[in-house]
């Protein structure tokens, strides 16, 4: 049984057609749905009878209205790309690092963990949600401070697949890493340097950190990694972003599994 999840109020609006339907699938809980007046093509359909048949509130709204409920999670003074629709949620449930593990074993799988220390940039979140729900991540973990929290943009830059990860939103990534070896979870730090993750062995319970897009993992935390590992690159290019690393080390780690 889960513990009791923590919950913070970031942001009670997901906007776009993904993110809305994920959720609805998911069973989040949505407090209602906008959709924009006179719009009914194909997939709007779709998402208004999926709310239907879970009796949920949808109210139809000027256009104008979604763009307002939209403006705080764009770019440049544009909305965000809402797409026609919007809902409003309960706050976000983050859980426990000990959920994640139990999410594994209920598979029967070795635990895969995903460490974001230090990730601010909500895109970049977003991306790697999408990535590690997609490639068999059982959760993702992100610390209080100095870092991205979950919030519309998160989730519309994770096209729904939010709603199928597990977050555990930590005070302190040392004390989270150490809770995931004292159940047999390896750490791997992705690094600059010379050993390439692909002379690394990713096989079994492994959870890979992700530093901050501009200084990479922090001292403390780098410390507690059990071994480290570089993306092998050949170009002039110094580094990726952390959504595009974060991709590529989950990929390599799969690859491992598969060999």
């Amino acid at each position: 049984m889960e513990r009791e999840r923590i919950t913070e109020e970031i942001s009670d609006i997901i906007f776009g057609r993904n993110s809305v339907k994920e959720a609805i699938k998911s069973g989040r809980p949505i407090n209602k749905i906008f959709v924009a007046k006179g719009l009914k093509d194909g997939s709007i359909s779709e998402i208004i009878g999926m709310a239907k048949d879970a009796r949920m509130v949808i109210i139809s709204v000027d256009k104008h209205k979604l763009d307002e409920m939209c403006r705080p999670f764009g770019h440049s003074g544009n909305t965000g790309n809402h797409q026609g629709i919007a809902a409003s949620l309960a706050p976000y449930a983050y859980c426990e690092v000990e959920d994640i593990l139990a999410a594994a074993k209920k598979k029967d799988q070795p635990p895969f963990v995903i460490i974001l220390d230090g990730v601010t940039d909500t895109n970049n979140f977003g991306s790697i949600i999408r990535s590690s729900e997609a490639m068999g991540v059982h959760g993702i973990i992100i610390g209080k401070r100095r870092s991205a929290p979950v919030n519309a943009a998160v989730d519309k830059a994770s096209s729904g697949a939010l709603s199928n990860m597990k977050i555990a939103r930590v005070p302190n990534i040392s004390s989270a890493i150490q809770i995931l070896k004292d159940n047999g979870v390896w750490i791997l730090g992705a690094v600059q340097g010379e050993t390439q993750i692909c002379d690394v062995n990713m096989k079994g319970a492994l959870a890979i950190v992700i530093g901050n897009e501009a200084d990479g993992i922090s001292r403390l935390v780098r410390e507690n990694c059990d071994y480290l590992g570089a993306i092998p690159m050949t170009g002039k290019t110094a580094s990726l972003n952390a959504a595009v690393a974060a991709a590529i080390a989950i990929y390599e780690k799969n690859r491992q599994e598969r060999a």
